[in-house]
């Protein structure tokens, strides 16, 4: 039989971040446990930040019947003699039978001892409780509490289970709670328990009491009052898609609002205001012609129609912070960008302070430079290395350390520094992230790639390596930002060569997994067939430029038409050449040919191998287009010719060949 099932674990308001990042573990885990239960069906789950809800449509009120079967040992082993062995009756035992009622059946070739036992379902009633209970101690939300004289911890104090089976009561008990059929709605609205006769009932009953269960409902209406306001006062409203989350998570009955806030403190760098309003208050920023305005827009919980009282309260509450903000900033323009006091912060254990850090880099940066040559001058990128990191000793960073680099640019600007000295220190981070933006000019480039380098080569030296997931110092993302960093402002950046030069000064690092570190990285940023990159990486090709190049020629011809018939031919190029030194110089004597496949083949290679090619893609095409030939070659010409002078000739020749391959990638290695 089928009912609806309705399980609520109440609980004091849960933090929205925890909640968030367990999310998309919850349905799973609780998925699996009734999988394993036997009463796998489909369930939806919602959330407010008083609950959390699963709901069954449709459940069964028992376990379907099922059968077990157990296979024991061979009848051989389990009969000696015509009399039970321990091994006959330990299976019995185990199957809590007596050996009469022990079977045989055939398993693997062999007859075993057997037992087939029907096992009826159970009552979902009675193994709900435990279901529940497994469900809540597989919920990971980070830090958990205890509360009363309890020994088990979860996330926040649970204060009421609402578990019903129809309009039944299925009795469950979870840190000392007990199921009871009532629910709490929105405190506005009543602040005491309401109680409900079944699930339909209790829907109608959240609705009424001001509760909108369904995240996905509070999500649009949020969007909507947005829309709303952004119509009304020609404005618009930034939507951050995590801050938007969070809101959603912590309101039950959301309405947008809009508040303004003291047009003085649009002196700020908007990045200040956007960042105060953000991470202290939850607020969304408000622009008027692609610009910050003097207006906020805030979701409220509050269940009323007189909404003017929680703008007031809010724009009271922003004041102080804002104020705050304009007093750090003031403080900081009048004291000016200064790297006084960076020699007494600690960068790292075993490396010094941020000051030795900055000159670590400026050594990397000159070097840079000189690599690259830039259009720009080098007094300027060593002011900019010099005052990158002025801005930790601020007071404004102190508050906001999100905002480091952005405000030592606009101090930088203030007291007058070029502008290429302003724009590399802002950028100083980039790419923070996967999808950001990057460095815009090659100064910043090459200071943002100074910075990356020294972390990433003092790291190593005193062996603080990312393992498995941990990465405490964002070490893969230095080496992907560097990766993009290389590839967007075209700079040959060789992760064996370079990353050697630059090492000097740093002891004790292990270059073979540094290099290591890097490959890995890079098998992650070609969003390819990783078998198309470990063949490239097999030409042992390690400039980034070239290597991404050859990536993207290589995947081309994989993906082009005809490619797997050419495979096979160029397969078994690769077997014939595999024991001959590639690196040595490979000669061909024409005068050894006897078959006309012989010369055909490489007349065709010499005039391939002669010709300039505007691409990697365009010279594999050619190489590639050499299968003809080469299956002509492989039907006429017996390679392992007993004649040995005649035999090396043929294999230097088709070995020949696989070389010139080999400058762009080990084909060999591709999976198709």
């Amino acid at each position: 039989m089928l009912k609806p099932l309705l399980i609520e674990i109440g609980v004091e308001e849960l933090p929205a971040v925890p909640l968030l990042k367990e999310l998309k573990n919850i349905e799973k885990k609780y998925a699996d446990i009734l999988e394993k239960n036997s009463l796998l069906c489909e369930f939806e789950f919602y959330y407010t930040p008083r609950r959390l809800v699963l709901w069954h449509r449709e459940f069964q009120t028992n376990q379907a019947d099922s059968v077990e079967e157990f296979f024991g040992a061979p009848v051989a082993n389990a009969y000696k003699d015509g009399e039970p062995t321990p091994a006959a009756s330990g299976f019995a035992k185990k199957c809590g039978v007596t050996l009469e009622e022990i079977s045989q059946a055939e398993k693997g070739g062999k007859e075993v001892l057997y037992y087939k036992k029907d096992v009826k379902g159970k009552d979902s009633c009675e193994l709900l409780s435990e279901m529940i209970g497994m469900w809540i101690k597989s919920l990971d939300f980070g830090k958990s509490m205890r509360w009363g004289s309890l020994e088990e911890s979860f996330i926040r104090p649970i204060r009421w289970v609402n578990v019903l089976l129809g309009d039944e009561l299925v009795d469950v008990e979870l840190f000392g709670v007990k199921s009871e059929k009532h629910t709490f709605v929105h405190r506005i609205s009543n602040f005491d328990a309401v109680k409900i006769g079944g699930a339909k009932e209790y829907f109608e009953t959240l609705k009424k009491g001001g509760v909108t269960l369904y995240q996905e409902q509070r999500r649009e209406k949020i969007l909507a009052d947005f829309a709303t306001l952004e119509t009304n006062n020609g404005v618009t409203i930034e939507v951050d898609e995590d801050l938007l989350a969070e809101v959603v998570a912590i309101t039950e009955n959301p309405t947008a609002l809009l508040g303004s806030f003291d047009e003085a403190f649009l002196r700020l760098p908007p990045e200040v205001i956007i960042t105060s309003m953000k991470e202290h208050q939850r607020y969304f920023p408000v622009f008027k012609e692609g610009r910050l305005i003097n207006k906020f827009c805030v979701v409220s919980n509050a269940l009323t129609d007189d909404f003017s009282k929680v703008v007031e309260g809010n724009e009271r509450v922003l004041r102080p912070r804002l104020s705050d903000g304009l007093f750090f900033y003031d403080n900081d323009l009048k004291k000016g960008l200064s790297t006084d006091g960076l020699e007494k912060v600690v960068f790292m254990k075993g490396l010094g302070t941020v000051a030795d850090k900055i000159q670590r880099e400026k050594k990397i940066a000159n070097t840079l430079f000189d690599k690259y040559k830039p259009d720009a001058k080098k007094e300027n990128l060593e002011r900019a290395v010099s005052l990158a990191k002025a801005d930790l000793v601020s007071e404004m960073v102190y508050e906001f350390t999100e905002l480091q680099g952005l405000m030592g640019g606009y101090y930088a600007t203030e007291q007058g520094e070029v502008q290429e000295v302003v724009t590399a220190i802002k950028e100083q981070y980039l790419p923070d992230a996967e999808e950001s933006a990057l460095p815009s000019t090659p100064l910043s480039a090459i200071v943002a790639m100074s910075i990356k380098l020294d972390t990433l080569l003092a790291m190593f030296s005193i062996n603080q390596i990312p393992t498995g997931s941990r990465d405490p110092f964002a070490l893969r993302r230095a080496v992907n930002g560097l990766l993009r960093i290389t590839k967007e402002h075209n700079l040959e950046f060789d992760i064996v060569e370079t990353i050697k030069e630059l090492s000097v000064g740093y002891e004790n690092i292990d270059m073979q997994k540094l290099e290591s570190f890097f490959l890995e990285r890079i098998k992650q940023y070609f969003r390819v067939n990783p078998s198309i990159i470990e063949a490239v990486l097999a030409s042992g090709e390690r400039e980034v430029l070239r290597l991404a190049k050859k990536v993207e020629a290589l995947e081309t011809m994989v993906k082009s038409e005809g490619f797997s018939e050419a495979f096979s031919t160029f397969k078994r190029v690769a077997n014939i050449t595999k024991d001959i030194d590639l690196t040595q110089e490979l000669s061909v004597d024409a005068t050894l040919f006897q078959e006309k496949a012989e010369e055909l083949l490489y007349a065709r290679y010499l005039q391939v191998s002669a010709c300039g090619y505007s691409s990697y893609e365009e010279e594999l095409d050619a190489l590639l287009g050499l299968k003809p030939e080469l299956d002509m070659f492989f039907e006429d010409v017996m390679v392992n010719a007993e004649d040995e002078a005649l035999r090396n000739n043929r294999k230097f020749l088709v070995a020949s060949i696989y070389k010139s391959i080999l400058k762009i990638a080990d084909i060999k290695e591709v999976s198709i």
